[in-house]
């Protein structure tokens, strides 16, 4: 086998196309904040063209997790019930690694603060992390919902073990800007955001929100998260955690 198709940055494989000479690779955890404006719009941006994975699709801010992330402080813990979900498919210390991630990503992608300002400054030397600090604010861990899980499909370069987070916009600080990951960042009327050029997750994941502002039965103690599988018809639910 070409040595080319074994993994991750050879920019000739399209990064949504399925290709069955790509060897296995094991999905990385990673995490999204889907931030939900009126009730009404999405925040997205589009990944630039120099991306090795899923370039010029629109999607949500997020990334992979970084060991940092389960490493630096966070004062703020999630709410008992979303921790308790997310420790249905990995351990507390993992959970709380996935939800700070997407409090990061969310940072550097498109320049907003999910936290609540501190008195004293949090010290880290993560390159991940101090920018964040700087502002002045800490991680609002509590005021994330936890909303799905999904596994992206085999036979593609990159695959992440993605885990989605929501959130209401005025929980967030700043002005949207960021680190030129995500390109033309704006918001997006959900009932208009299939027209765009979206990877199937994230298709699927807007299903997923629009189900969630309609039914608030989600919000009970013990509710299911839907956790996807990949079809050959597009993303379904494998079943719930």
């Amino acid at each position: 086998m070409n040595k080319n198709l074994r993994g991750t940055d050879d920019p000739n494989i399209p990064s949504d196309t399925y290709n069955p000479n790509l060897n296995y690779i094991r999905p990385k955890d990673a995490a999204t904040l889907i931030i939900v404006r009126d009730g009404k719009e999405v925040l997205m941006g589009v990944r630039s063209a120099k991306h090795a994975f899923m370039p010029n699709k629109f999607v949500f801010p997020g990334g992979r997790v970084d060991r940092a992330d389960g490493m630096v402080a966070r004062p703020v813990d999630l709410h008992t019930e979303v921790a308790e979900k997310l420790e249905r498919g990995c351990t507390a210390h993992r959970a709380r690694a996935l939800a700070m991630a997407a409090v990061r990503e969310t940072f550097e992608e498109a320049g907003l603060v999910l936290g609540v300002p501190q008195e004293q400054k949090i010290k880290t030397n993560s390159p991940g992390w101090k920018p964040f600090f700087e502002t002045g604010f800490m991680p609002a861990l509590d005021q994330m919902e936890y909303v799905a899980r999904a596994i992206t499909p085999p036979g593609r370069p990159r695959r992440f073990d993605a885990r989605f987070f929501m959130v209401n916009a005025n929980r967030l600080h700043g002005s949207i800007d960021g680190n030129g990951e995500l390109e033309n960042l704006h918001w997006v009327p959900i009932e208009e955001a299939l027209e765009l050029d979206l990877p199937n997750v994230t298709a699927f994941m807007i299903g997923v929100v629009k189900q969630r502002l309609k039914d608030r039965e989600h919000m009970r103690p013990g509710a299911k998260i839907p956790f996807s599988r990949w079809t050959p018809q597009g993303f379904v639910r494998g079943g719930e955690h």
